[in-house]
This record gives C-alpha cells, structure tokens and sequence, in this order.
C-alpha cells in the first residue's frame, strides 16, 4: 500500500503545478501524490504540502470555510509539512495583510504554528544597483542563503547548493520571532527570511515547483526528511 502526500486543497494556491512537481519529485519513492479537500485524507496522510496563492485574508477565509482547518492542524502537531508561498506566510501568527484605517481587528489572524509576523515591503525610498526602483511585488528570480543552526543547514537542502535562485512571486515577508527558525535569507532591498522551518515543518517563500531542479531536490529532500 502507497503512502500519500496529501496537497492541501482550500480553493487557493497553484495546486496543478505543486501536485505536478511534487509527483514528479515523487517517483520511484512509493508515494502517492493526492490534491484533497477531505479532512480524513489530511489527517490519515504521511506528508501534508500546503500551497497558497492570492491574498492572506482570502486564503485564511478559504481555509475556515472549506472544513480543513482543525485537520490541518491537527496533522500540522506531528506530520511532516511543506509550506509553500503564501503557504509559508500562513504558519506565522499574524499577517498585516488586510490592514485598515477603519478595522479595529487589523491585519489577518494566521496559523500561530511559528510564532511571528508577515509584514509588506517597504521598498519605497530604496534603489537598486543598476539605479532603478525596487517593485512590489518581487517577481522572479533571486538566491536563497541556507542559515546553519547549530553547525549545519536544514536536512531538507540537502545537496541543494547555498545560494542556488529560485522563484519569487510576492509583496509580503515573514518575520518569525526566533531567527532559529529562520532556514534561508533572502536580499531584496533588505534581507529577510525566504524559508522558515520548526519541528516537523519546513515553509518556502519562493515556488519550488516554479524553480526547476534546486525545487525539485526540495520536494525530493522533504518526502525523505525524517523529523
């Protein structure tokens, strides 16, 4: 009997292309790949992948309103889980995405399973080296840098080299509260952490399935990754 990944399906994020490079990462591992909207799935999975595309608010929304919630929770205490984009932004407590002069909730409630914060570029008054503007959103390609945490960098780099591209498509960043669970950086205007991991889970700012191979080797190194 196949184990199975189960991606995460609330009506946001890039599922077709995620579930593709993930089983495609996936052959010869004896893992089923499976795009679900079942709570029972997530909960029964051996991996969870959660993608996210669009604004915070509405896939937080999404996410309470598809009935997924408590058992992405749940399977989040102790299962192997990839966050991805928005994905990763969702882990953290906070999101001042959403924010109002006229909300006295501002922002957006997330996850809480890394404690911190997603905070908007504020690029404004910066430029870059050839003198031009830094835009928002950062769309494209830019290298990561593996942090180490107690001599060494996260399992899931494995074989990855340090300051390998990948692809970037957002105007917002997280900010975890510990830097220990900060696992790559990112320069775009300042540094800031574009991978993030605690425990059981590893979370991406950058698209894996958008990074050629170095996002496969994650996908691969995460179905192996043993917490």
């Amino acid at each position: 009997m196949s184990k199975t990944v189960a991606v995460v399906d609330y009506g946001m994020g890039n599922l077709r292309s995620v579930s593709q490079a993930v089983k495609a990462a996936a052959e010869g591992s004896g893992y089923e790949v499976v795009i679900t909207q079942s709570p029972e799935l997530v909960r029964a999975a051996e991996r969870i992948v959660l993608p996210g595309q669009g604004a915070m608010p509405d896939c937080m929304g999404e996410l309470k309103a598809s009935g997924l919630m408590e058992s992405l929770l749940e399977a989040a205490k102790s299962k192997p889980l990839f966050g991805v984009c928005v994905g990763m932004q969702m882990l953290l407590d906070h999101s001042a995405e959403g924010d109002s002069q006229d909300s006295e909730n501002r922002g957006t409630a997330s996850l809480g399973l890394i404690a911190g914060e997603v905070l908007k570029f504020d690029l404004a008054n910066q430029m870059q080296a050839d003198g031009s503007r830094f835009k928002v959103p950062q769309m494209g390609w830019n290298r990561v840098m593996q942090t180490q945490h107690g001599g060494a960098v996260h399992p899931v780099w494995a074989g990855v080299p340090d300051d390998s591209y990948f692809y970037f498509v957002h105007s917002f960043y997280a900010k975890p509260k510990d830097h220990r669970h900060i696992a790559g950086k990112t320069q775009y205007g300042a540094m800031f952490a574009s991978a993030i991991a605690k425990d059981n889970l590893f979370a991406t700012q950058f698209h894996p399935e958008k990074s050629a191979e170095q996002g496969l080797a994650l996908y691969r190194n995460f179905l192996n990754w043993k917490p």
